[in-house]
C-alpha cells in the first residue's frame, strides 16, 4: 500500500508544480510589453527651455503610459492638446495615457505628446534625446529620440 501512495503523491506534486508554473507565466505575460517607434523631439531655439516629443506606442496588453523622464530636461510630462473656446489648450494627463492592447497610440503635434520642461542645453537638429518611459504594467522602456521635425500626419483627407 505504501508503494501505491508514492506514485499518487508524486503525481500530486507534479500537478501542483505545473499549476504554480503556469500561474507564474500568466502573471509575467499579463504585464506585456510596449513597442516604441518613430521617436522624435523638436529642436529648441537658444533661450527656449521647453519642447515636445512625439512617438508611437503599441502595447501587447492593455496598459497606461504613466510618466516620462530625460536627463536633458528638469522634468517631463505627458500632455494633451485640445481646442477649448476656439483656443488650443494643453494640460498634463496626471493619470497617464491609456494604451489599448494591440492598438498603435500616436503622440503627435496638436494631440497627445511628451513635454520636456527645463531643457538645460538647446536641442539641435541631428542630435539625440534619451527618454525613459514608465508604464502601469509593462517594464520601463528606454528609447533614444532623434532631434528634428516630426513627420506630418494626415488625419483628414485633403480638401477638394
Amino acid at each position: 500500500m505504501a508503494r501505491a501512495l508514492c506514485p499518487l503523491a508524486l503525481f500530486a506534486i507534479v500537478v501542483g508544480l505545473a499549476a504554480c508554473t503556469s500561474g507564474e507565466k500568466a502573471t509575467t505575460s499579463a504585464a506585456g510589453a510596449v513597442e516604441v517607434s518613430e521617436a522624435v523631439c523638436r529642436p529648441t531655439p537658444v533661450g527656449r527651455q521647453t519642447t515636445g516629443c512625439y512617438l508611437t506606442l503599441t502595447a501587447t496588453a492593455d496598459d497606461r503610459l504613466l510618466s516620462a523622464a530625460s536627463p536633458v530636461a528638469g522634468r517631463a510630462q505627458i500632455h494633451e492638446s485640445r481646442i477649448e473656446s476656439n483656443m488650443m489648450m494643453m494640460r498634463e494627463l496626471k493619470d497617464g495615457l491609456p494604451l489599448p492592447a494591440g492598438q498603435a497610440v500616436e503622440l503627435k503635434p496638436g494631440g497627445n505628446h511628451i513635454m520636456l520642461l527645463g531643457v538645460a542645453e538647446p536641442l539641435r537638429a541631428g542630435g539625440a534625446v534619451p527618454l525613459t518611459l514608465t508604464f502601469a504594467a509593462a517594464p520601463p522602456v528606454e528609447v533614444v529620440a532623434r532631434v528634428g521635425q516630426p513627420a506630418l500626419s494626415h488625419t483628414a483627407p485633403p480638401a477638394p
